[in-house]
């Protein structure tokens, strides 16, 4: 295995046409692959972002999956790079509720892992944006790390980097990276994004692949995009401007070894 592997972030507004998406998210791969990129992270509700009654019509089961996780996987394997499909509506155990998962595609396109989002955005933000993500989903209770191209890979999805014990799991699991694939409001995004990703990779001395949702949705969603890489020293080394895109760079698992060993925090722990 290298010690230094390419990777992209994609950022990409999606909206409530499947598979004006899925081509968005196919052309943005295409192009991440084409560059160097062995595996792409997806951002959050990446094939469908739209009324809420919607991602329980198009919900597919896991691991069999349906039309989107065929799309997904056929990319995967036509690129050779792996996928984080950041979030995929999976059907949940109440025809009301689905599942938003987190699924780690390998290159000839098999699903190696499934997480499912513990942490859910209940929100009544100040500028009128109200979310209420668990009327429509149901929580996962575990975390999951995969065996990546480059190493150990943690996954979460977008709120729970809100929550720094989840990822202290992830990490104690052997995860030398975290994804963080997101839909961030625009109001919560301009403040909080930057300070919580670089918060995430310097206090578990990882790096931090940040998938990003970027503008207006529908009615007042909007999301803050600024789909993101950081360093395991906390610096951003990649982002994404305005607009569709994604951000590459070459994750260099010695510098994991090298931060660990120069600032050992992480063996210091009493708690």
């Amino acid at each position: 295995m290298s010690s230094r592997t390419k990777v992209a972030v994609v950022q990409m507004t999606s909206r409530d046409d499947v598979d004006e998406n899925l081509e968005t998210a196919e052309r943005l791969v295409r192009e991440a692959a084409a560059d160097g990129a062995k595996l792409a992270v997806l951002p959050e509700c990446f094939a469908f972002l739209g009324p809420e009654r919607g991602k329980l019509e198009i919900a597919e089961p896991l691991p069999e999956g349906g039309p989107i996780l065929a799309r997904c996987s056929a990319l995967a394997r036509s690129t050779g790079a792996e996928l984080v499909l950041g979030g995929f509506w999976e059907k949940g155990e109440s025809a009301s509720h689905v599942r938003n998962a987190c699924v780690h595609l390998g290159p000839g396109g098999e699903v190696r892992a499934v997480y499912r989002k513990v942490h859910l955005f209940d929100v009544d933000l100040p500028d009128g944006t109200l979310l209420r993500e668990s009327e429509t989903v149901e929580p996962g209770g575990e975390t999951v790390v995969t065996d990546a191209c480059f190493g150990t890979l943690g996954l979460s999805v977008c709120y729970d980097l809100r929550f720094p014990e989840l990822y202290r799991r992830l990490v104690d699991a052997g995860a030398i990276a975290l994804a963080i694939p997101s839909a961030f409001t625009l109001t919560t995004g301009k403040d909080h994004w930057h300070v919580l990703l670089r918060a995430r990779a310097i206090e578990s001395q990882a790096w931090v692949l940040a998938a990003a949702q970027y503008g207006h949705h529908l009615g007042n969603r909007r999301s803050y995009g600024h789909a993101l890489i950081a360093d395991p020293w906390g610096t951003v080394v990649a982002e994404c401007s305005d607009g569709e895109g994604f951000a590459s760079a070459w994750l260099d698992v010695g510098q994991v070894a090298r931060v660990r060993r120069a600032l050992p925090s992480l063996t210091h722990r009493r708690l």
